[in-house]
């Protein structure tokens, strides 16, 4: 009975061959490079049922006719004659199918090739990517995944976050002090504090993308947070009984009370934890969509930074235009509640997606391979190093090896075997190395790489302070100033354009205009590098602060004039243009054009492979810890002195100014010394160790 019941291909129990469909399935299945793929891992009785097979028995039955009959010898041998001609007639059939099987294979490989000739991302590798896969888990496929399309769809998050969290900071300043009446420097403290917890926890977001999540649901997830927060402070904002009541009269105005406060800070830092989480994850997920080993894809990667660029600053111009002139006049949860919409229907457009994007596999966490380095090297402390680099543990093959440097020796440590105390017990019962006591010479070169990137992180953190002057203090002074133009009164918040603006100009003139002449007049030459970027951005920022002082005392001269009374923010604003402040705008926006790219381009070319993701999000943290020395320098300055009073015009906020521009120019030394130290070193035995065809560490990154 069991003898025609439908069997896994191929049925070797029987003579004849099986079908001539689930044979052309089973040659797919052993070449085809999908072959363990869910599109080809079909049962095989759904294979074997296309093919006729053999008859089973009541067919057999079925298709005989008349009784027996006396005669069944000779039917017997008649019966044997003819299944001898039918064994004969099908040994033919299936040569001639064999034949034209081979004529069939022969058409895909050419119908194969000349579609990759058309691929417009074919490539020597083939048509596959070879680090990255699709949604099924198979291997990418470059006409079907990747490319610009998958990357302009990552695009569309971080436009709607930009437009959410910049159009929440640069006017929350206002809100604090006229509608919950805070005063002025605590105020500006809320605001830093929230733009500080926005890019620390960036560094959240990369470790969970690295090591848990990957990058798509680390987007979609956290994008899905934001947009919560952001529809919760437009409701908070709404509600009557969550704000004070209004000024009235002479009467002191009646602060916010801790309840209201405390809805606030929930409704702000859910923005910053989904702001924080997503934004380390979506310029390295819209560089997944392009293949570095493709030439034409690798260009394309490198359009995709300026373009992220460019939609950062779009989203950043459309925040303090249109959304602050929707909240100074429509409302502010109309402002919050378009800018909740606008990221839900980011991330449907991002969800849809799914299907065309090119995912690639984590490489585990950076900080625990971090900690293993450092582990290793204080268990070893006391252990004696070889004076050879070649007697270093090394595992990884000649093409993926980074030379060892001479800084950090103390770090090399990490890499001195020590004999049976390194091992474990590995998963197939033989012993292994340990990475918690010896790592290899790789990896502790990416640490030291790490360790490279610490200084010059350090000595831009108090460019970001004063940026952080830009959405506070600035914003506040515009709202004493005459802001008329015309029949039209400019929403104080938004000056800021200036800012944006400075920033596109200053870009589109390096771009189009700087880097041609320089490559004219200096052959070879592409502009500035990355820590000359840096420096400039900072000699701006001090400049820009001194105009910034002047531009103050002389506000404050004109405010010491005036009878404009001494109440809130409603009083009559003082006879002087607000457009002298467009100087420090310019100039501290033109500074973060070179400081940004610099900062972007030193730590993700200067950081291992495996890492890009915690240095974009190493980057992000200065931007945090420049908001947050901001606060602090702002609670310091307000406790010992009398510059920061409750109002602005009652402070003396040039003096606050003087003293960022020095300090700035402190760091500024700083900054040059840490920048001749920054490159590394030559190996520290060339003759003893292979070298990689790059001559530096940086080049292997």
């Amino acid at each position: 009975m069991g003898l025609w019941a439908p069997q896994p291909y191929p049925p070797t129990h029987l003579h004849q061959p099986y079908p001539f469909s689930a044979r052309v399935v089973d040659r797919i299945r052993r070449v085809h490079p999908h072959g363990r793929c869910p599109t080809m891992a079909s049962r095989p009785a759904e294979w074997c049922g296309r093919g006729k097979g053999p008859p089973t028995r009541a067919r057999r039955s079925a298709g005989s006719s008349g009784p027996a009959t006396a005669g069944a010898a000779s039917g017997g041998l008649g019966n044997h004659a003819a299944a001898a001609g039918l064994e004969a007639r099908t040994q033919e059939l299936v040569a001639g199918m064999s034949l034209l099987l081979l004529q069939w294979q022969g058409r895909l490989a050419q119908d194969g090739k000349k579609a990759q000739e058309r691929s417009p991302w074919g490539g020597d590798g083939g048509n596959l990517v070879q680090d990255a896969v699709d949604y099924r888990g198979c291997p990418a496929d470059k006409s079907s995944t990747g490319g610009w399309v998958a990357a302009a769809l990552a695009l569309g998050i971080e436009l709607c976050e930009r437009l959410s969290t910049m159009g929440i900071a640069v006017n929350l300043v206002t809100y604090l002090t006229g509608t919950m009446h805070l005063p002025s420097a605590a105020a500006a403290n809320v605001v830093t504090d929230f733009m500080g917890t926005s890019f620390l926890l960036c560094l959240l977001g990369g470790f969970l993308a690295d090591s848990f999540l990957g990058r798509y649901l680390t987007i979609a997830i956290f994008a899905l947070v934001q947009a919560i927060g952001t529809g919760l402070l437009a409701v908070s904002t709404e509600v009557r009984q969550l704000r004070p009541p209004p000024c009235g009269g002479a009467g002191p105005c009646e602060q916010a009370t801790g309840l209201q406060m405390g809805v606030l800070y929930v409704c702000l830092y859910l923005i910053a934890l989904g702001t924080g989480g997503l934004k380390s994850s979506v310029s390295g997920f819209g560089t997944d969509q392009f293949d570095e080993r493709d030439a034409r894809e690798r260009a394309a990667m490198g359009l995709f930074f300026n373009r992220f660029f460019f939609f950062i600053s779009v989203g950043t111009l459309l925040a303090v235009t249109v959304l602050v002139y929707v909240q100074d006049h429509v409302g502010r949860s109309w402002a919050y509640g378009i800018c909740a919409g606008a990221m839900l229907a980011a991330i449907g457009v991002f969800l849809s997606g799914t299907r065309r994007y090119r995912y690639k596999r984590s490489s585990g966490s950076p900080i625990v391979h971090i900690l293993q380095v450092l582990v290793a090297a204080a268990r070893k402390r006391n252990l004696k190093q070889p004076l050879a680099a070649a007697a270093l543990y090394e595992d990884r093959p000649e093409h993926a090896r980074i030379p060892n440097t001479a800084q950090f020796p103390c770090l090399d440590r990490a890499a001195v075997m020590a004999g049976d105390d390194d091992n474990e017990v590995g998963s197939d019962g033989r012993p292994a190395p340990n990475p918690w006591k010896l790592c290899s010479v790789s990896r502790v070169e990416e640490v030291k790489m790490v360790a490279r990137l610490m200084p010059v992180w350090a000595t831009t953190i108090l460019f970001w302070t004063i940026y952080a002057q830009m959405i506070t203090f600035s914003v506040e002074q515009a709202t004493t100033m005459d802001r008329r133009m015309g029949g039209f009164e400019i929403p104080a918040a938004s000056l800021t354009v200036f800012f944006v603006g400075a920033i596109m100009l200053t870009l589109a003139v390096y771009d189009r205009v700087f880097i041609p002449l320089c490559r004219s007049v200096m052959t070879g030459r592409q502009g500035f590098t990355n820590l000359e970027k840096i420096g400039i951005g900072l000699v701006l920022s001090i400049v820009g602060m001194a105009a910034a002082a002047i531009t103050e005392k002389k506000r404050l001269s004109v405010a010491a004039t005036a009878t404009n009374g001494t109440g809130p923010a409603a009083a009559a604003a003082l006879p002087i243009s607000v457009f002298q402040l467009t100087p420090q705008f310019l100039l501290v926006g033109a500074g973060e054009a070179f400081i940004y790219t610099g900062q972007l381009d030193f730590f993700i070319t200067r950081s291992p492979k495996g890492m890009k993701t915690m240095s974009t999000g190493l980057f992000l943290t200065t931007l945090s810890l420049g908001f947050f020395l901001s606060s602090a320098l702002v609670s310091f300055v307000k406790s010992c002195t009398r510059w920061l009073g409750d109002t602005i015009n009652h402070s003396r906020l040039d003096y606050f100014y003087w003293l960022l521009a020095v300090l700035s120019v402190v760091n500024l030394v700083a900054y040059l010394l840490c920048a001749m130290w920054a490159t590394p070193p030559p190996a520290s035995s060339q003759a003893e160790q292979p070298q990689p065809v790059a001559a530096s560490a940086d080049d292997k990154c």
